[in-house]
């Protein structure tokens, strides 16, 4: 796999638009936060909407931070939603950019 920079394609403006669609957004929602070497892992309630929010994360962050990792736990019995985000060396201190903005 070729190594991919840490970075967000998005410009600053495009970012703002679209926070609540993003990252940001999506992480204000989590229940829980746990720090990992090279990334972040959050809990958000079991539900069909939050589930949905997560995927469309998903699906917008890896067209601009190709360099992202996800992985996405769904607890069996209506359990707690796991979304884990990691990358390269950096990604957590550019996560930590991104959803404390």
């Amino acid at each position: 796999m070729r190594k991919l920079p840490i970075a967000c394609e998005l410009a600053a403006n495009e970012i703002a638009a679209r926070r609540e669609g993003l990252l940001p957004g999506l992480i204000a929602r989590a229940q829980e936060r746990i720090d990992l070497p090279d990334g972040f892992r959050w809990r958000f309630a079991a539900g069909s909407e939050v589930l949905s929010a997560i995927t469309q994360a998903i699906d917008l962050e890896r067209q601009c931070c190709k360099f992202l990792n996800f992985v996405l736990i769904v607890e069996p019995d209506a359990g707690p939603i796991w979304l884990e985000v990691t990358g390269p060396a950096g990604t957590a201190e550019f996560l930590k950019t991104l959803v404390t903005r």
